[in-house]
């Protein structure tokens, strides 16, 4: 009887990490560092880089969906429009034009721990 017991919590268990496993990481939201890029290159979208215009670059998020970035040392928030892809540096979720970066108070300091979640997706 108690084989059986330990077979099936150890069952149980397998189940449960597979099914933690397979289930797909959302990255409707997210916390992380973030930081600002200027320039007047090309974005991963094709489109030309303007640092006065409320974008962002993203690792996989579809190009044109919406993300209410919040700072979370002042809690300023802005919504920017996904355009280009990045970053490419460990422990950051987000690389925001220089205007977003602006409006949440992040331009002095370069890099600021923010938030995000989706406003709306395309």
């Amino acid at each position: 009887m108690k084989k059986i017991a330990r077979s099936l919590a150890i069952a149980a268990t397998i189940s449960a990490s597979i099914a933690v496993i397979s289930t797909p990481a959302s990255a409707s939201t997210g916390c992380g560092g973030a930081s600002w890029y200027g320039g007047s290159s090309k974005t991963a979208s094709g489109e030309r880089m303007s640092s006065g215009n409320l974008t962002a670059a993203h690792r996989s998020l579809a190009f044109g969906t919406r993300l209410r970035v919040t700072n979370k040392h002042n809690g300023r928030s802005v919504v920017v429009r996904i355009n280009d892809r990045g970053p490419f540096i460990r422990g950051r979720v987000l690389d925001l034009s220089r205007a977003a970066a602006q409006n949440i108070g992040m331009v002095a300091s370069g890099t600021a721990k923010v938030c995000y979640d989706v406003v709306a997706s395309k």
